[in-house]
């Protein structure tokens, strides 16, 4: 399996972190299996940042294998939602860029991708307009609803399987909204889609 990620899909995160240059087409970045985080497991802040953000973002499940997706059929492709978080080392993804260089490194590192229970997408009467927040330590620090994407899932799908087959299993994060922030050892971080609480686990 491998996990797709939107960055800048979200108009009020953009500007908080200065992006004032925002292409037409979703901006798609990778992260390897092993940066898969889940069951509740602890997230080990690593040795090599002294900033890791948390980005709290609507987790998608691809159920069918595709390529060159319509974006009108896109929705018979991903069966199951959730929540997780793209951890970020925001200082290393600062040094990289203004040096010009890649930065999969600041995303996709171990543990960088944290996901709760999914369930069912027809569940909800509509994917496009979905609430999800994050509260640490039982205070609400992030909030978002799908509805204020620049891209919703199915163009993002239609979009990706140009390049890239999409496999079951596979994974897409969506994108965060604004109110990213840091984190550090001892918080709990607990994640909900609409009321429903799918991610909980500790940072160590």
């Amino acid at each position: 399996m491998k996990i797709i990620a939107v960055g800048m899909n979200y108009a009020r995160h953009n500007k908080e972190l200065g992006h004032t240059v925002v292409g037409e087409d979703p901006v798609i970045f990778m992260k390897p299996d092993s940066a898969i985080l889940k069951d509740g497991k602890p997230f080990f802040i690593p040795d090599f940042s002294d900033e890791i953000h948390y980005e709290t973002e609507l987790v998608a499940r691809i159920c069918r294998l595709g390529k060159n997706i319509a974006s009108r059929f896109a929705y018979r492709y991903y069966d199951a939602v959730t929540v997780g978080i793209d951890f970020t080392a925001r200082d290393l993804q600062r040094r990289f860029r203004e040096a010009g260089n890649p930065w999969e490194l600041c995303k996709g590192f171990d543990s960088s991708a944290a996901i709760g229970t999914f369930v069912p997408v027809d569940r909800f009467s509509g994917k496009e307009s979905l609430e999800f927040h994050l509260k640490i330590d039982g205070k609400e620090v992030q909030r978002g609803n799908t509805a204020d994407m620049r891209f919703q899932i199915d163009d993002i799908i239609a979009y990706v399987s140009r390049f890239v087959t999409l496999k079951i299993g596979d994974l897409l994060f969506t994108g965060t909204p604004a109110g990213v922030g840091p984190v550090s050892p001892g918080q709990h971080l607990e994640g909900y889609l609409e009321q429903e609480k799918l991610l909980d686990f500790h940072i160590r």
